[in-house]
């Protein structure tokens, strides 16, 4: 992302670029105007791409295709810091996005949420063209109640939602408005508001009846009180129900219903958060003993057994990039 007042747009066109400089070009696009990511290509097939990228502060606008090359984003890649989420949304022709384990096939009208801190690679099957937001993690965060559980899930059923946020985009581009300082500050918290909308609860949308209404309404808050609260020691179900208006127990069995503990979930997204300070350069001084306390852990022996079951590794194989 840029700074605070800056704004960078970028284009690359290959009908522009001799066919033998396309992939050492279409590389360092990507690193000025994208994110750090390599350039395999299929054997054959002519590179053809026509991209550009509008960097802003908080925001970063990707329109164009990119066909016959893969876009790498490796792990040797995501030691670099970056923790930005991006919606990926296929307008037309056939993408495929791998990452988390995860093979996924983006038809036209389908979007997907990826994150930098994945080793995630991208490939066009079916000419057609994308269009991509991508923001930091500490701007969604606050807004998604679970903005890890929303990655590299193929978003189907916000249509609406997902047109508007891109009408939106383009015009801010057609009309060029972002070259104005106060449209671009609020065209940027416009577009952050439209991400959130997309990112919506749609997984609960189209569970059975009963997690419909009002318990899944109690269950969606009770996560988000905990994801912006985890860090406190006092955090406690009795708290949370309190909060909510309900007992205690009735909250426990909420969670039960999809099969965690009040517990279990509040100690997921400490370690989360545990994870993403040890891999940010500006926490690289700070002991491991301080970020375990920092994020609500008040046993360190508790917080080192929990880190290394829930990620296979221990916080000092994290920090120093041991850990794959």
């Amino acid at each position: 992302m840029t700074g605070k007042d800056d704004v960078s747009i970028l284009k690359i066109s290959s009908s522009d670029i001799p066919e033998s400089e396309r992939v050492t070009m279409l590389r360092d696009f990507y690193c000025r105007g994208v994110l750090k990511a390599e350039l395999d290509v299929r054997d054959g097939e002519p590179i053809v791409a026509s991209l550009t990228a509008h960097s802003l502060p908080d925001a970063q606008l990707l329109l164009g295709t990119l066909f016959g090359a893969r876009v790498v984003r490796s792990r040797q890649l995501v030691v670099d810091g970056d923790d930005s989420l991006a919606l990926v949304f296929n307008r037309s022709g056939t993408v495929g996005v791998t990452g988390r384990g995860r093979d996924l096939l983006l038809g036209p009208g389908d979007a997907v949420l990826t994150s930098a801190e994945d080793a995630t690679t991208f490939e066009r099957f079916v000419a057609g063209d994308c269009f991509s937001l991508r923001v930091p993690r500490r701007v969604l965060a606050p807004i998604i109640m679970d903005v890890d559980d929303s990655v590299m899930r193929v978003i189907r059923d916000r249509q609406t939602e997902i047109r508007v946020l891109v009408d939106y985009a383009t015009s801010l581009v057609r009309e060029n408005a972002l070259a104005t300082p106060a449209l671009r500050e609020l065209g940027v918290g416009h577009l952050h508001d439209l991400l959130a909308l997309v990112l919506g609860p749609t997984d609960e949308v189209r569970e059975g009846a009963g997690r419909r209404g009002a318990k899944a309404a109690r269950l969606r808050k009770a996560k988000f009180l905990i994801v912006n609260n985890c860090w406190r020691q006092d955090l406690s179900v009795a708290g949370v129900a309190q909060e909510l208006g309900v007992t205690p127990r009735y909250l426990q069995r909420l969670f039960e219903a999809e099969g965690k503990t009040f517990s279990s979930f509040l100690i997921e997204q400490r370690l989360k958060r545990a994870h993403r300070m040890l891999r940010e350069p500006e926490f690289a001084e700070r002991p491991v003993s301080s970020i375990a306390y920092d994020v609500g852990f008040g046993d360190l022996s508790y917080f080192n057994r929990s880190f290394r079951r829930a990620y296979g590794a221990t916080p000092s194989d994290v920090r120093s990039g041991a850990a794959e």
